[in-house]
């Protein structure tokens, strides 16, 4: 693979942090860094607007899938329009209150086509979307967890089941699991993960967006398998329900317990997150093979989110192979 023509790039997770990396990646795909986009998106959601048309149409929730196609409408008049269009909630008192626009465009599509991969691509096309988005699987997922401390003994495991529920926990997440455990995935997840020079894992959250790929058989492989290097992009910090108290290393060491097989070629890292926490980071992801990137990409308002831009530089220097690595393990004596 040469690091000098513009790269295939597959994208995955889920909402707010998969929005964050997809608008990101579009401005590579604008200055012709990125030629090939595809996100593969979380269909585990069971709130919301995209619950209840889960719930009386039996489709998958389109909520994430929605966020990913507003983010990559372009920044002209069209594109902005149709991504605030797109993400435009219903207000008032009656039974549309709440519902998303999108939503309610993808899940007429699929109801007029009865194909969740071609609609999306219509909704697209539509859009004028710099980059193709596709479901994680071809069936709706609930996530179940194992979880500890919502019993008296705090040894006691408790099975929570759902991505509300699971992301609003009170205990502490031991591990989490799928249901159905080996659901369809569609040949184009696949067939674009054989073929992309890198894969973007993150940011998300991280028992609900991120993780989830890794407990889809068909879609472990494929990452196992391609030759694609990849990616995983850190949170900003920790996130109440999934991660509390959690360390940037925790998170590897967690995503490591789900999917020991996983090759990861490179972390990326905030420095602002990592401060306090660059040896135990350092050893956890020499620990996985890979190396360190720690760089500037979080928002300066001082919000746990990701700037676009800045998320867009550093993955630029990345895919270039002029990303600085933070040297790894202990200095010697």
């Amino acid at each position: 693979m040469s690091d000098q023509r513009a790269q295939a790039v597959v994208a995955l997770g889920g909402g707010h942090g998969l929005h964050a990396s997809l608008s990101a990646l579009r401005l590579l795909v604008d200055d012709l860094t990125v030629d090939d986009l595809t996100a593969v998106v979380t269909v585990a959601d069971n709130g919301g607007s995209s619950g209840r048309l889960r719930g009386e149409f039996q489709v998958l929730p389109p909520g994430d899938l929605r966020m990913a196609l507003a983010a990559l409408c372009g920044d002209d008049a069209w594109g902005v329009t149709w991504s605030q269009v797109l993400q435009h909630r219903f207000e008032g008192d009656g039974e549309m209150r709440g519902h998303v626009i999108g939503n309610l465009l993808i899940v007429g599509l699929w109801e007029q086509l009865g194909d969740p991969v071609e609609a999306l691509d219509w909704v697209g096309r539509l859009l004028g979307a710099k980059g193709r988005v596709l479901p994680m699987a071809l069936c709706p997922m609930d996530i179940t967890a194992t979880v500890r401390g919502l019993q008296d003994d705090p040894s006691a495991l408790t099975t929570v089941r759902g991505q509300v529920e699971v992301a609003t926990t009170e205990g502490l997440i031991d591990t989490i699991s799928l249901v159905p455990e080996d659901p369809p995935v569609s040949a184009e997840a696949l067939t674009a993960l054989a073929g992309a020079d890198w894969v973007v894992l993150g940011p998300g959250s991280w028992f609900t967006s991120v993780i989830p790929h890794l407990m889809v058989p068909a879609l472990r492989r494929a990452l196992e398998t391609t030759d694609a290097r990849l990616v995983v992009v850190l949170n900003l910090a920790e996130q109440e329900g999934e991660t509390p108290g959690f360390a940037p290393a925790d998170h590897l060491a967690v995503l490591a317990e789900h999917a020991p097989d996983l090759r990861v070629h490179t972390v990326l890292a905030d420095r602002t997150w990592v401060a306090g926490h660059e040896q135990d980071l350092a050893d956890t992801v020499e620990a996985l093979g890979a190396r360190l990137v720690v760089d500037d990409v979080g928002a300066d308002d001082g919000s746990p989110h990701h700037d676009p831009a800045l998320l867009a530089a550093a993955y630029a220097r990345i895919f270039a192979g002029a990303a600085e690595q933070v040297p790894l393990g202990r200095p010697r004596a």
